[in-house]
């Protein structure tokens, strides 16, 4: 179920996503009795599923990947390359595995689709995660849908748990960045065409940079510096749910409610 994407793909390119994914969630991969992620739409070469095992399991060695491609002619391409705790699907928005996953991360899927369509594609992809298990304190399983530029310098993503959306994270690679609305251009889909006036992520981006503009005194310090004092001058107004130790990351995550399309 869904639609073939165009398949571009580059070794890297999902670093950030990822690197976020294993520090917001690697404590619940640890938990979960059988810990298995998805790559969905990994593209005509299959380096992101074999990256993402890697980085899974440094924080959660437990953990599997199975890389998901509605493209028959890519899972017969990336099957050489599976090995224990990776192995290639055909399948789609259905998702064809026979449990539900921990996590399913979905980068660059949604660009090519109408905005009309996401919400229905967030609502399947959802009820596919693990559920919430109030006994053991899991929040359940985790979606991360979002886009990135070719190289993964730029990437934002919403991050969603069986209950729907939750928050939407900003990175980016600081020495490329001339000012934060920059990574409009990687807003996901739910996102991208919202960005106008009136918009709560217009307003968002307007406000991130007319504080990166009032933190240009601490560029004698590095980008890192700068970035850091904008994010902590930009939540105060806007509902900021990380720290400095993400913040030097080059990332910020903001609660969706903030940023969600009016109407």
């Amino acid at each position: 179920m869904g639609t073939v994407t165009r398949g571009t793909t580059n070794p890297n390119r999902l670093r950030r996503m990822d690197r976020w994914i294993a520090a917001a969630y690697g404590a619940e991969l640890r938990r979960a009795a059988d810990p298995v992620a998805v790559d969905l739409g990994y593209g005509a070469a299959p380096w992101t599923a074999v990256e993402l095992l890697a980085r899974l399991r440094a924080v959660a060695p437990r953990a599997r990947v199975v890389g998901v491609e509605i493209e028959p002619a890519r899972v017969a391409a990336a099957r050489p390359y599976e090995r224990d705790g990776l192995v290639f699907r055909h399948g789609g928005f259905e998702i064809p595995l026979s449990r539900s996953p921990s996590l399913i991360r979905a980068a660059n899927v949604l660009r090519q689709y109408d905005e009309r369509e996401v919400a229905a594609v967030w609502q399947r992809l959802c009820a596919r995660l693990a559920p919430a298990d109030p006994a053991t304190g899991s929040r359940g399983g985790l979606l991360v849908e979002g886009t990135c530029d070719e190289i993964g310098r730029r990437h934002v993503w919403v991050a969603l748990g069986p209950e729907g959306p939750r928050t939407v994270t900003f990175a980016t690679r600081l020495g490329s960045l001339d000012r934060p609305s920059d990574l409009a251009e990687r807003l996901p889909k739910a996102l991208i065409h919202r960005n106008v006036p009136g918009e709560p992520v217009h307003a968002f981006l307007r406000d991130f940079d007319r504080a990166w503009r009032a933190a240009a005194p601490y560029a004698s310090y590095g980008a890192r510096q700068r970035w850091i004092r904008a994010v902590r001058e930009l939540s105060a107004d806007w509902p900021v749910t990380d720290g400095a130790g993400r913040w030097r990351q080059g990332e910020v995550t903001v609660r969706w409610e903030a940023l969600a399309p009016r109407g």
